[in-house]
Protein backbone atom coordinates (compact mmCIF):
# COMPACT_ATOMS: atom_id res chain seq x y z
CA UNK A 1 0.00 0.00 0.00
CA UNK A 2 1.31 3.43 -0.94
CA UNK A 3 0.95 5.86 1.97
CA UNK A 4 0.24 8.84 -0.27
CA UNK A 5 -3.25 10.13 -1.02
CA UNK A 6 -5.47 13.14 -1.60
CA UNK A 7 -8.61 13.21 0.55
CA UNK A 8 -11.59 15.57 0.66
CA UNK A 9 -13.09 14.63 4.02
CA UNK A 10 -13.81 16.69 5.98
CA UNK A 11 -11.61 19.14 4.02
CA UNK A 12 -8.97 18.74 1.26
CA UNK A 13 -5.99 16.84 2.70
CA UNK A 14 -2.60 16.23 1.05
CA UNK A 15 -1.40 13.12 2.85
CA UNK A 16 2.04 11.58 2.48
CA UNK A 17 5.74 11.87 3.21
CA UNK A 18 7.54 14.97 1.91
CA UNK A 19 4.30 16.71 0.93
CA UNK A 20 5.21 19.81 2.92
CA UNK A 21 6.99 20.69 -0.32
CA UNK A 22 3.50 21.48 -1.67
CA UNK A 23 3.01 24.37 0.77
CA UNK A 24 3.04 26.89 -2.06
CA UNK A 25 0.47 24.94 -4.08
CA UNK A 26 -1.71 24.53 -0.99
CA UNK A 27 -1.62 28.26 -0.28
CA UNK A 28 -2.55 29.00 -3.89
CA UNK A 29 -5.49 26.59 -3.63
CA UNK A 30 -6.57 28.39 -0.46
CA UNK A 31 -6.29 31.80 -2.13
CA UNK A 32 -3.42 32.90 0.10
CA UNK A 33 -0.64 35.04 -1.38
CA UNK A 34 0.92 36.44 1.79
CA UNK A 35 0.63 34.03 4.73
CA UNK A 36 1.68 34.35 8.33
CA UNK A 37 3.06 31.08 9.66
CA UNK A 38 1.84 30.58 13.24
CA UNK A 39 3.55 28.03 15.47
CA UNK A 40 4.61 27.59 19.09
CA UNK A 41 7.84 28.77 20.72
CA UNK A 42 9.27 25.28 20.86
CA UNK A 43 9.07 24.88 17.10
CA UNK A 44 10.21 28.39 16.16
CA UNK A 45 13.86 27.36 15.76
CA UNK A 46 13.20 23.76 14.73
CA UNK A 47 14.66 22.54 11.41
CA UNK A 48 11.21 21.54 10.11
CA UNK A 49 10.01 25.11 10.66
CA UNK A 50 13.10 26.54 8.97
CA UNK A 51 12.53 24.23 6.01
CA UNK A 52 8.89 25.23 5.72
CA UNK A 53 9.75 28.93 5.85
CA UNK A 54 12.33 28.35 3.09
CA UNK A 55 9.72 26.55 0.99
CA UNK A 56 7.35 29.47 1.51
CA UNK A 57 9.99 31.94 0.36
CA UNK A 58 10.81 29.83 -2.71
CA UNK A 59 7.11 29.90 -3.60
CA UNK A 60 7.03 33.70 -3.37
CA UNK A 61 4.99 33.72 -0.16
CA UNK A 62 7.56 35.43 2.07
CA UNK A 63 8.71 33.87 5.32
CA UNK A 64 6.75 35.64 8.07
CA UNK A 65 6.60 33.86 11.42
CA UNK A 66 4.65 34.34 14.64
CA UNK A 67 5.54 31.99 17.51
CA UNK A 68 4.41 33.71 20.72
CA UNK A 69 2.23 30.74 21.60
CA UNK A 70 1.99 29.03 24.99
CA UNK A 71 1.54 25.24 25.37
CA UNK A 72 -2.08 25.96 26.33
CA UNK A 73 -2.79 28.99 24.09
CA UNK A 74 -4.64 31.88 25.68
CA UNK A 75 -6.42 35.11 24.78
CA UNK A 76 -3.21 37.14 25.16
CA UNK A 77 -1.53 34.93 22.54
CA UNK A 78 -4.50 35.46 20.22
CA UNK A 79 -4.37 39.24 20.68
CA UNK A 80 -0.63 39.34 19.95
CA UNK A 81 -1.08 37.16 16.88
CA UNK A 82 -3.94 39.28 15.56
CA UNK A 83 -1.85 42.43 16.02
CA UNK A 84 1.03 40.86 14.08
CA UNK A 85 -1.36 39.71 11.35
CA UNK A 86 -2.98 43.10 10.90
CA UNK A 87 0.29 45.03 10.99
CA UNK A 88 1.81 42.74 8.38
CA UNK A 89 -1.10 42.97 5.96
CA UNK A 90 -1.35 39.20 5.63
CA UNK A 91 -4.18 37.46 3.78
CA UNK A 92 -4.11 34.04 5.42
CA UNK A 93 -2.49 31.81 8.01
CA UNK A 94 -0.36 28.69 7.89
CA UNK A 95 -1.16 26.95 11.18
CA UNK A 96 1.90 24.81 11.90
CA UNK A 97 2.64 22.55 14.85
CA UNK A 98 0.81 20.54 17.46
CA UNK A 99 -2.52 21.45 18.99
CA UNK A 100 -1.30 24.76 20.43
CA UNK A 101 0.09 26.08 17.15
CA UNK A 102 -2.86 24.84 15.13
CA UNK A 103 -5.48 26.21 17.52
CA UNK A 104 -3.73 29.57 17.82
CA UNK A 105 -3.27 29.87 14.06
CA UNK A 106 -6.94 29.16 13.44
CA UNK A 107 -7.97 31.64 16.15
CA UNK A 108 -5.76 34.38 14.66
CA UNK A 109 -7.26 33.83 11.20
CA UNK A 110 -10.74 33.90 12.71
CA UNK A 111 -10.28 36.98 14.92
CA UNK A 112 -8.21 39.12 12.53
CA UNK A 113 -11.33 40.53 10.90
CA UNK A 114 -13.68 40.59 13.90
CA UNK A 115 -14.58 43.56 16.10
CA UNK A 116 -16.08 41.70 19.07
CA UNK A 117 -14.33 39.94 21.95
CA UNK A 118 -13.18 36.39 21.30
CA UNK A 119 -15.42 35.23 24.17
CA UNK A 120 -18.48 36.34 22.19
CA UNK A 121 -17.84 33.37 19.91
CA UNK A 122 -17.69 30.62 22.50
CA UNK A 123 -19.32 27.35 21.43
CA UNK A 124 -22.64 28.09 23.08
CA UNK A 125 -25.87 27.84 21.12
CA UNK A 126 -25.68 29.92 17.96
CA UNK A 127 -23.04 32.38 19.23
CA UNK A 128 -20.94 31.56 16.16
CA UNK A 129 -23.47 33.47 14.04
CA UNK A 130 -22.25 36.70 15.69
CA UNK A 131 -19.06 36.54 13.61
CA UNK A 132 -18.52 38.35 10.34
CA UNK A 133 -18.02 35.22 8.23
CA UNK A 134 -16.69 37.18 5.25
CA UNK A 135 -13.84 38.56 7.40
CA UNK A 136 -12.47 35.13 8.40
CA UNK A 137 -9.09 34.53 6.78
CA UNK A 138 -8.28 31.19 5.13
CA UNK A 139 -6.03 28.67 6.88
CA UNK A 140 -3.62 26.06 5.59
CA UNK A 141 -2.85 23.59 8.39
CA UNK A 142 0.26 21.44 8.69
CA UNK A 143 0.32 19.30 11.87
CA UNK A 144 3.65 18.26 13.34
CA UNK A 145 2.17 15.91 15.95
CA UNK A 146 -0.39 13.12 15.70
CA UNK A 147 -2.92 13.81 18.41
CA UNK A 148 -5.35 16.71 18.54
CA UNK A 149 -6.59 16.54 14.96
CA UNK A 150 -7.14 20.30 15.07
CA UNK A 151 -6.18 20.39 11.39
CA UNK A 152 -9.63 18.99 10.56
CA UNK A 153 -11.58 20.84 13.26
CA UNK A 154 -13.90 23.84 13.22
CA UNK A 155 -12.88 25.17 16.61
CA UNK A 156 -9.97 26.31 18.76
CA UNK A 157 -9.46 25.67 22.46
CA UNK A 158 -8.29 28.93 24.06
CA UNK A 159 -7.63 29.53 27.75
CA UNK A 160 -9.21 32.58 29.39
CA UNK A 161 -6.24 34.08 31.21
CA UNK A 162 -8.49 35.78 33.78
CA UNK A 163 -10.68 32.84 34.78
CA UNK A 164 -8.13 30.12 33.91
CA UNK A 165 -10.79 28.20 31.98
CA UNK A 166 -10.40 26.55 28.60
CA UNK A 167 -13.04 27.78 26.17
CA UNK A 168 -14.02 26.36 22.80
CA UNK A 169 -14.25 29.03 20.10
CA UNK A 170 -16.28 27.74 17.18
CA UNK A 171 -17.19 28.70 13.65
CA UNK A 172 -17.68 26.47 10.58
CA UNK A 173 -15.23 28.62 8.60
CA UNK A 174 -12.46 27.94 11.10
CA UNK A 175 -12.00 24.61 9.33
CA UNK A 176 -8.72 24.83 7.40
CA UNK A 177 -9.30 25.00 3.65
CA UNK A 178 -6.16 22.96 2.88
CA UNK A 179 -4.30 20.45 5.06
CA UNK A 180 -0.84 18.95 4.58
CA UNK A 181 -0.36 15.77 6.61
CA UNK A 182 3.30 14.89 6.17
CA UNK A 183 4.53 12.19 8.57
CA UNK A 184 8.11 13.40 8.10
CA UNK A 185 7.16 16.47 10.16
CA UNK A 186 6.48 14.24 13.18
CA UNK A 187 9.72 12.23 13.13
CA UNK A 188 11.53 14.45 15.63
CA UNK A 189 8.85 14.31 18.34
CA UNK A 190 10.19 13.30 21.76
CA UNK A 191 8.84 10.02 23.08
CA UNK A 192 6.66 11.59 25.75
CA UNK A 193 5.03 13.84 23.14
CA UNK A 194 4.55 10.89 20.77
CA UNK A 195 2.83 9.04 23.62
CA UNK A 196 0.74 11.95 24.91
CA UNK A 197 -0.48 13.07 21.51
CA UNK A 198 -1.14 9.52 20.35
CA UNK A 199 -3.21 8.78 23.43
CA UNK A 200 -5.05 12.07 22.87
CA UNK A 201 -6.17 10.69 19.50
CA UNK A 202 -7.19 7.45 21.23
CA UNK A 203 -9.20 9.39 23.85
CA UNK A 204 -11.02 11.32 21.11
CA UNK A 205 -12.03 8.03 19.48
CA UNK A 206 -13.03 6.43 22.79
CA UNK A 207 -15.21 9.37 23.81
CA UNK A 208 -16.82 9.70 20.38
CA UNK A 209 -17.60 5.98 20.43
CA UNK A 210 -19.01 6.31 23.97
CA UNK A 211 -21.20 9.33 23.21
CA UNK A 212 -24.96 8.63 23.28
CA UNK A 213 -25.62 10.98 20.35
CA UNK A 214 -26.63 9.59 16.94
CA UNK A 215 -23.91 9.83 14.30
CA UNK A 216 -23.16 6.42 12.73
CA UNK A 217 -20.47 7.81 10.42
CA UNK A 218 -18.51 9.14 13.38
CA UNK A 219 -19.08 5.87 15.23
CA UNK A 220 -17.36 3.90 12.47
CA UNK A 221 -14.51 6.37 12.17
CA UNK A 222 -13.92 6.25 15.92
CA UNK A 223 -13.71 2.46 15.93
CA UNK A 224 -11.12 2.29 13.15
CA UNK A 225 -9.21 5.19 14.73
CA UNK A 226 -8.87 3.15 17.92
CA UNK A 227 -7.47 0.25 15.90
CA UNK A 228 -4.86 2.42 14.22
CA UNK A 229 -3.63 3.77 17.56
CA UNK A 230 -3.54 0.30 19.09
CA UNK A 231 -1.49 -1.04 16.17
CA UNK A 232 0.81 1.87 15.38
CA UNK A 233 1.41 4.00 18.47
CA UNK A 234 3.74 1.36 19.99
CA UNK A 235 5.73 1.32 16.74
CA UNK A 236 5.97 5.12 16.50
CA UNK A 237 7.00 5.27 20.15
CA UNK A 238 9.67 2.60 19.74
CA UNK A 239 11.07 3.99 16.48
CA UNK A 240 10.46 7.66 15.76
CA UNK A 241 11.67 7.19 12.20
CA UNK A 242 9.01 4.59 11.32
CA UNK A 243 7.19 6.63 8.66
CA UNK A 244 4.49 4.03 8.12
CA UNK A 245 3.58 4.13 11.82
CA UNK A 246 3.86 7.92 11.91
CA UNK A 247 1.56 8.18 8.89
CA UNK A 248 -1.09 5.91 10.36
CA UNK A 249 -0.96 7.90 13.60
CA UNK A 250 -1.57 11.12 11.68
CA UNK A 251 -4.62 9.46 10.13
CA UNK A 252 -5.82 8.34 13.56
CA UNK A 253 -5.49 11.88 14.91
CA UNK A 254 -7.58 13.32 12.08
CA UNK A 255 -10.10 10.51 12.50
CA UNK A 256 -10.48 11.19 16.22
CA UNK A 257 -11.15 14.88 15.63
CA UNK A 258 -13.61 14.06 12.85
CA UNK A 259 -15.36 11.45 15.00
CA UNK A 260 -15.88 13.70 17.99
CA UNK A 261 -18.46 15.66 16.05
CA UNK A 262 -20.57 12.97 17.74
CA UNK A 263 -19.56 14.28 21.15
CA UNK A 264 -16.94 14.24 23.89
CA UNK A 265 -17.51 13.53 27.56
CA UNK A 266 -16.07 13.27 31.05
CA UNK A 267 -12.47 12.70 29.95
CA UNK A 268 -12.34 16.14 28.37
CA UNK A 269 -14.58 17.79 30.96
CA UNK A 270 -12.08 16.75 33.65
CA UNK A 271 -8.97 17.33 31.55
CA UNK A 272 -9.74 20.87 30.39
CA UNK A 273 -9.78 22.54 33.84
CA UNK A 274 -6.72 20.58 35.00
CA UNK A 275 -4.82 21.78 31.92
CA UNK A 276 -6.03 25.36 32.27
CA UNK A 277 -5.23 25.65 36.01
CA UNK A 278 -2.10 23.49 36.22
CA UNK A 279 -0.72 23.73 32.67
CA UNK A 280 -0.52 19.97 32.12
CA UNK A 281 -0.09 18.40 28.68
CA UNK A 282 -3.57 17.95 27.22
CA UNK A 283 -3.16 14.52 25.64
CA UNK A 284 -1.36 13.09 28.66
CA UNK A 285 -4.10 14.45 30.92
CA UNK A 286 -6.78 12.84 28.75
CA UNK A 287 -4.93 9.53 28.92
CA UNK A 288 -4.67 9.87 32.70
CA UNK A 289 -8.44 10.24 33.16
CA UNK A 290 -9.45 7.61 30.58
CA UNK A 291 -9.42 4.48 32.79
CA UNK A 292 -11.51 6.06 35.54
CA UNK A 293 -14.04 7.51 33.09
CA UNK A 294 -14.45 4.20 31.25
CA UNK A 295 -15.32 2.48 34.52
CA UNK A 296 -17.57 5.38 35.60
CA UNK A 297 -19.52 5.00 32.32
CA UNK A 298 -19.51 1.18 32.45
CA UNK A 299 -23.27 0.55 32.73
CA UNK A 300 -24.00 2.78 29.72
CA UNK A 301 -21.21 1.64 27.38
CA UNK A 302 -20.50 -1.99 28.26
CA UNK A 303 -22.44 -3.50 25.34
CA UNK A 304 -20.91 -1.28 22.67
CA UNK A 305 -17.38 -1.83 23.96
CA UNK A 306 -17.98 -5.57 24.01
CA UNK A 307 -18.37 -5.19 20.24
CA UNK A 308 -15.41 -2.80 19.96
CA UNK A 309 -13.15 -5.19 21.85
CA UNK A 310 -14.07 -8.00 19.47
CA UNK A 311 -13.24 -5.80 16.47
CA UNK A 312 -9.94 -4.76 18.03
CA UNK A 313 -8.97 -8.32 18.87
CA UNK A 314 -9.08 -7.68 22.62
CA UNK A 315 -10.34 -10.60 24.70
CA UNK A 316 -12.81 -10.11 27.55
CA UNK A 317 -15.23 -7.57 26.12
CA UNK A 318 -15.60 -4.28 28.01
CA UNK A 319 -13.57 -5.47 30.99
CA UNK A 320 -10.83 -6.65 28.66
CA UNK A 321 -10.87 -3.27 26.93
CA UNK A 322 -10.44 -1.49 30.28
CA UNK A 323 -7.53 -3.78 31.15
CA UNK A 324 -6.00 -3.03 27.75
CA UNK A 325 -6.25 0.74 28.39
CA UNK A 326 -4.56 0.31 31.78
CA UNK A 327 -1.71 -1.64 30.20
CA UNK A 328 -1.49 0.75 27.23
CA UNK A 329 -1.12 3.75 29.56
CA UNK A 330 1.51 1.93 31.59
CA UNK A 331 3.48 1.09 28.46
CA UNK A 332 3.81 4.81 27.74
CA UNK A 333 4.56 5.87 31.34
CA UNK A 334 1.30 7.79 31.80
CA UNK A 335 1.07 9.07 35.41
CA UNK A 336 -1.24 7.18 37.75
CA UNK A 337 -2.07 10.02 40.18
CA UNK A 338 -2.61 13.77 39.86
CA UNK A 339 0.53 14.33 41.90
CA UNK A 340 2.52 12.27 39.38
CA UNK A 341 0.99 14.46 36.67
CA UNK A 342 2.43 17.51 38.45
CA UNK A 343 -0.82 18.65 40.05
CA UNK A 344 -0.30 19.54 43.70
CA UNK A 345 -2.83 21.04 46.12
CA UNK A 346 -5.71 21.14 43.60
CA UNK A 347 -8.74 23.28 44.30
CA UNK A 348 -11.48 20.67 43.87
CA UNK A 349 -14.26 23.25 44.20
CA UNK A 350 -12.88 25.34 41.33
CA UNK A 351 -12.07 22.29 39.22
CA UNK A 352 -15.54 20.83 39.70
CA UNK A 353 -17.30 24.08 38.79
CA UNK A 354 -15.15 24.47 35.68
CA UNK A 355 -15.79 20.88 34.61
CA UNK A 356 -19.55 21.34 34.99
CA UNK A 357 -19.37 24.37 32.67
CA UNK A 358 -17.32 22.53 30.05
CA UNK A 359 -19.30 21.82 26.85
CA UNK A 360 -18.02 18.23 26.83
CA UNK A 361 -20.26 17.45 29.81
CA UNK A 362 -23.31 17.05 27.58
CA UNK A 363 -21.74 14.27 25.52
CA UNK A 364 -21.08 11.89 28.39
CA UNK A 365 -23.30 8.77 28.40
CA UNK A 366 -23.81 9.02 32.19
CA UNK A 367 -25.08 12.30 33.67
CA UNK A 368 -22.29 14.35 35.21
CA UNK A 369 -23.43 15.95 38.44
CA UNK A 370 -21.39 18.09 40.81
CA UNK A 371 -20.92 15.23 43.27
CA UNK A 372 -19.93 12.76 40.57
CA UNK A 373 -17.37 15.09 39.01
CA UNK A 374 -15.87 15.94 42.39
CA UNK A 375 -15.70 12.24 43.19
CA UNK A 376 -13.77 11.56 39.99
CA UNK A 377 -11.32 14.36 40.77
CA UNK A 378 -10.80 13.24 44.37
CA UNK A 379 -10.30 9.62 43.35
CA UNK A 380 -7.60 10.70 40.92
CA UNK A 381 -5.37 11.77 43.82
Amino acid sequence: MSLTANWSYPTPIRFGAARIAEIGVACAAAGIAKPLLVTDRGLADNPITARTLALMEEAGLGCALFSDVDPNPNDANVAAGVERYREGGFDGVIAFGGGSGLDLGKAVAFMAGQTRSIWDFEDIGDWWTRADADAIAPVVAAPTTAGTGSEVGRASVITNSDSHEKKIIYHPKMLPVQVIMDPELTVGMPKFITAGTGLDAFAHCVEAYSSPHYHPMSQGIALEGMRLVRDYLPRAYADGGDLEARGHMMSAAAMGATAFQKGLGAIHALSHPIGAMHNTHHGTTNAFFMPAVLRFNADAIRDRFDKAAAYLGIAGGFDGFCAFVDAFNAAFDIPRTLADLGVTDPDFDALTKAALRDPSVGGNPVELTESRIRGLFEASM
